[in-house]
């Protein structure tokens, strides 16, 4: 089988008894999902995809980036679950972390999912349920993946994505990670901060003088130093709150702009993490590791892996060492001028690293779509049967007063939708006309879609029930068309 067959049938590998025999570190029982069975064994042709890839334009092809801690939300898993396998991917989780994983995801309280030891687990499975829904949505991008990457614990499930680790054994290292992260953070009053500078900020001096400020409270070995790259004059500095407390209030002397603690329990990606390292090492040391099937980008480097070893070094080292996150942006998006970029897919909760890569490359950004883990939050109240419609379909609705200025009912839609894209007025139906061949969605969907991936460049038609109108305005996706 060939890698692209196997990355297209990437759903198909979560099955029963996915475990390896020669793993010896505590794995779940019998029972647990194997994730990425289809893509391991697609190692075998391996020589055949990259002559196949190679052919591939870099428009079609897809990179795939997986959120970190910091981006959990109470509810997230929600969009997800009338998705196939979903459900069994997070009933395998119950059965490796020992509580139910969904049941915080969805309920919280929030409180309780900000921890260390529940939100990387939560992160780790909702982004990888995600992939599972853009499988599902589109099975190109996975099948045109070139490149993946992940911002701190983001990192195993890239991994895992790509082969090199199986789900199981990488949720139970990240369930010992967050452990033992959890436990030296709460050794130590230590936090980080989110700094948004200017070119002239002295983030290194600023770092320096903060450590010689804890000095004079008494602090022996104060830590602060930068943690993450996120993008050009963007860094988040962890260390000792003291020594926070002191960036922030003279934020004026260093240039900075802006300061925001990070909701997280400690100053990761720093040596505070140290007592994390053995736990993480161990459980590392007995898993098969397999080469990525497809690139995927250490945090500690910038560059992609290039030997299974290095996984195993890299991943313990990442606790205490900085993220490249701008670095890895500038190695997966570099290329030469008027080559297409790549469609970009941020798979899990929140879009921050969306953000990030708008202000690393905005011409890369503008390929970029978000795989929403959400349910839509909008119009809750009322109800909504939705059509999916095809370019093909649009010659039988019938159009009528398209954008006539501020006061027609077009622009009078596009104000409460707030979209600012182009809207039709079409006549609306309790079922779809005969001559467009469709048939009712499975199950209907509640508000309007508001983000994710788009098959090809679609239509969602809404009836509204409450007011049982004889037309509807219906959101032309036009920025989402190439999706």
């Amino acid at each position: 089988m060939s890698v692209r067959v196997a990355r297209a049938a990437w759903a198909c590998g979560w099955r029963a008894g996915g475990h390896r025999s020669t793993s010896n570190f505590p794995l779940p029982p019998p029972g647990a999902v194997d994730v990425a069975e289809l893509l391991r064994d697609a190692a075998a042709g391996e020589e055949g995809p990259r002559v196949a890839a190679a052919r591939r334009l870099p428009g079609q092809c897809s990179v795939l980036l997986f959120p970190g801690q910091g981006s959990q939300v109470v509810g997230m898993g929600r969009g997800l679950l009338r998705y196939p396998r979903v459900r069994e991917l997070y009933a395998a989780a119950r059965r490796v972390l020992g509580y139910d994983l969904l049941e915080l995801s969805l309920h919280g309280p929030q409180e309780d999912l900000d921890r260390t030891v529940h939100c990387q687990p939560a992160v780790f499975v909702a982004s990888l349920a995600a992939v599972e829904k853009l499988h599902h949505l589109q099975p190109a991008v996975i099948e045109n993946c070139v490149a993946a990457a992940g911002f701190s614990v983001g990192e195993f499930a890239a991994l895992v994505f790509a082969g090199a680790m199986e789900f199981c054994e990488g949720l139970y290292a990240v369930k010992i990670r967050a452990e033992a992260m959890q436990e030296a953070s709460e050794a130590v009053p230590s936090g980080m901060l989110s700094v948004l500078g200017q070119p002239q900020s002295k983030f290194t001096v600023a770092c320096r003088e903060a450590r010689e400020h804890c000095r004079t409270l008494g602090i022996e070995n104060p830590v602060c130093e930068v943690a993450n790259f996120l993008f050009p004059d963007c860094r988040v500095i962890s260390g000792h709150l003291e020594a926070l407390h002191y960036l922030r209030k003279n934020s004026y002397k260093y240039h900075f702009r802006r300061t925001k603690m990070v909701p997280v329990s400690g100053a990761f990606h720093t040596r505070l993490m140290e007592p994390a390292l053995e736990p993480l090492a161990h459980v590392l040391k007995d898993i098969d590791l397999k080469k990525p099937l497809v690139s995927v980008h250490s945090n500690v480097t910038g560059n992609k892996y290039m030997h299974p070893k290095h996984i195993r070094q890299l991943l313990v080292q990442q606790v205490v060492s900085p993220v490249k996150w701008e670095q890895t942006m500038h190695a997966i998006y570099e290329r030469r001028k008027g080559t297409d970029f790549p469609k970009t897919f941020e798979v899990g909760p929140g879009k921050q690293l969306g953000t990030i890569l708008k202000s690393c490359n905005l011409q890369a950004w503008k390929s970029y779509s978000h795989v929403a883990v959400l349910e839509a939050d909008q119009d809750e109240d009322q109800n909504f049967t939705s059509y999916l419609l095809r370019d093909s379909d649009l010659p039988h609705l019938q159009k009528s007063r398209l954008d006539q200025g501020p006061g027609s009912r077009a622009s009078n839609a596009q104000r409460r939708c707030g979209c600012r894209k182009r809207h039709v007025q079409v006549r609306h139906w309790s079922q779809p006309p005969a001559c467009s061949g469709l048939s009712p969605t499975p199950a209907p969907f509640r508000g309007r879609l508001t983000s994710g991936p788009i098959t090809s460049r679609v239509l969602w038609c809404p009836l509204d029930t409450s007011r049982n109108s004889l037309s509807c305005f219906v959101c032309i996706f036009s920025s989402l068309e190439k999706v």
